[in-house]
């Protein structure tokens, strides 16, 4: 099971903001979505992440919350449930 914690990425004079989503597996960027609020933004991220491994294919992503530190967000990977036959 995996953590995933999102960071907002300020604009710079070259690119726009971003999203950085982060597990001990790696990493990922996602542009910013202004048609999305801020928390669709951060789930966006994690959910990229985690479809990037393949995360989700036996994992659902539980809701996020923001951080004590006010440093993004973390979402949290949980087993799904196995379907018995």
């Amino acid at each position: 099971m995996q953590a995933i914690v999102t960071k907002y990425l300020s604009p710079t004079n070259t690119r726009g903001a971003l999203i950085k989503a982060t597990a001990q597996a790696g990493a990922t960027y996602l542009s910013w979505d202004y048609a999305l609020d801020t928390c669709a933004n951060h789930r966006a991220a994690a959910i990229a992440l985690a479809n990037k491994y393949k995360w989700l294919d036996h994992s659902d992503l539980s809701e996020g919350g923001s951080l004590p530190t006010g440093a993004g967000e973390c979402f949290v990977l949980t087993r799904k449930p196995r379907q018995e036959a």
